[in-house]
């Protein structure tokens, strides 16, 4: 079975918590993982989870987002805010879909912000995508519960056209090179920092701190897979080579 993480970050209601679990087992999801979750294990959880407490039991508890995404290819986040960092947007149905493709070569990741603030913008660093649940205009913003039982309910739908077999719906592709994890990604990241660094190659607009954000944020959109991160690795430790073999500036 594919793997997908449901991964919510920073809950403050066990309640939902116990929810999410419980609407995760109605549509065949069992891997949970909690980021610095504010009550956990708890009475209310469990009680609300109603049958699902195996996914409870089961949930991984960390502390920070990289572990929560470690070995991971493809991660879509969910919001309800307008974000200006040229994301990628896909609607829950059509992110679903990507979600399980994307599985089925590397562990995929759904993430969900804290019921009052959401994600920040350092917590969509790793997110190749963000998801948008339409919602009504006078009140758009779901309950965390909600919004997983959304989510996950299109990625069963997915997962059942996907089943269908391939002579009904065509050949399916070949496997692809799994999508570079968010730790790989992160080295490449620093790797490329560090390099233009060297070459003095900044930002050099007024406010001089969104060169990198702005990097980061197009290579995400381009999903790289592992291959190509270490190709763009060894682009850079080339660079890095030629201007030591050329030696110091006169």
């Amino acid at each position: 079975m594919s793997e997908i993480r449901i991964v919510l970050v920073e809950p403050s209601h066990p309640g939902n918590v116990g929810a999410v679990a419980r609407a995760m087992k109605n549509m065949g999801l069992e891997q949970l993982t909690l980021v610095r979750p504010r009550r956990f294990p708890d009475p209310e959880a469990t009680a609300r989870a109603s049958g699902a407490e195996c996914v409870l039991a089961g949930a991984r508890v960390v502390a920070t987002l990289a572990e929560a995404l470690a070995g991971c290819g493809f991660v879509a986040a969910t919001t309800s805010r307008e974000r200006d960092q040229n994301f990628r947007v896909l609607d829950v149905h059509e992110a679903a879909a990507r979600i399980v493709e994307e599985a089925e070569r590397a562990p995929a990741a759904l993430l969900f912000g804290a019921e009052r603030t959401g994600l920040t913008n350092e917590d969509l660093e790793s997110s190749h995508a963000l998801i948008r649940i339409p919602a009504h205009a006078a009140y758009p913003s779901l309950n965390l519960a909600m919004a997983v039982q959304i989510a996950v309910y299109e990625v069963y739908r997915a997962r059942l056209a996907r089943a269908t077999p391939p002579s009904e719906r065509g050949a399916r592709r070949a496997p692809l090179v799994p999508l570079a994890t968010p730790e790989e990604l992160q080295r490449l990241y620093a790797h490329l920092a560090e390099v233009m660094r060297q070459v003095d190659f900044r930002d050099r607009t007024q406010s001089g701190t969104h060169l990198m954000a702005r990097i980061r944020r197009f290579l995400q959109r381009a999903e790289l897979d592992q291959n190509e991160a270490n190709i763009l690795r060894g682009l850079l430790t080339a660079v890095q080579q030629q201007r030591r073999a050329a030696g110091p500036r006169s």
